[in-house]
């Protein structure tokens, strides 16, 4: 449930998109939520798969675009109003194809909806901030990271959360998240290296929760900066 809160208090809403709780994606998730209680936030923690959300666009919630002001299905008001009282939002999830899973996609189309989240001379959502944490199994030295982080940067910040008049869009894109290196080489061939274990595996996954501690603090950092 989200939590309730006075008006001096920050919130942020993490919202992560993986069908396993004992993902790397669901570990991250967590992580990122306590990094940001420690930093004064209250979190409100959205698991879209274990809250059940249908990601599939329906007649109740498909924008009429003669009517700004369309009352939309009961689901979607509390995932309106869930954004709405957050500061900030992280999205955590694996990265499909150069974009988000499905069900994030859904609650993106369902949820940030017409007359909601753009269609408006004035924002609703307009001031708040949002980091995208995506991984990938992709390695950091695999040439489609550079294009994949491009992608990512023109599809979420620039085609979502600035058209829906965020204030910041952060993507945070976390590679090496697979224990067995991924790659495709020039002719279109998978290469898949050998899984590491024992303590290269624990430096493994070390230096990748490193890296998505950085991430939000710098997320964090530069949202005080601004103000």
């Amino acid at each position: 449930m989200p939590p309730q809160h006075s008006s001096d208090t920050r919130t942020a809403l993490v919202v992560v998109a993986h069908h396993r709780s004992d993902s790397l994606t669901a570990h991250t998730a967590r992580r990122a939520a306590a990094q940001l209680e420690a930093a004064g936030y209250r979190v409100d923690l959205l698991d879209l798969h274990a809250e059940g959300f249908d990601p599939r666009m329906n007649v109740e919630d498909q924008p009429d675009w003669g009517n700004r002001e369309k009352t939309y299905s009961d689901e979607t008001h509390r995932h309106m109003r869930r954004i709405l009282d957050a500061d900030v939002v992280v999205a955590v999830f694996p990265v499909y194809w150069q974009s988000v899973p499905a069900v994030l996609k859904g609650w993106i189309d369902r949820v940030w909806n017409y007359g909601f989240a753009y269609g408006r001379s004035k924002p609703r959502l307009a001031g708040k901030r949002i980091l995208w944490l995506a991984l990938a199994g992709a390695t950091a030295d695999d040439p489609v990271a550079e294009s994949m982080q491009s992608v990512l940067e023109a599809n979420l910040s620039d085609g979502i959360a600035y058209y829906c008049g965020f204030s910041r869009s952060a993507v945070g894109l976390l590679l090496d998240a697979e224990e067995r290196p991924q790659r495709v080489d020039a002719e279109g061939n998978l290469l898949v290296g050998e899984a590491v274990a024992g303590a290269e595996r624990e430096a493994q996954y070390a230096d990748f929760d490193r890296r998505a501690r950085k991430l939000v603090e710098e997320f964090l950092a530069d949202g005080l900066v601004a103000v």
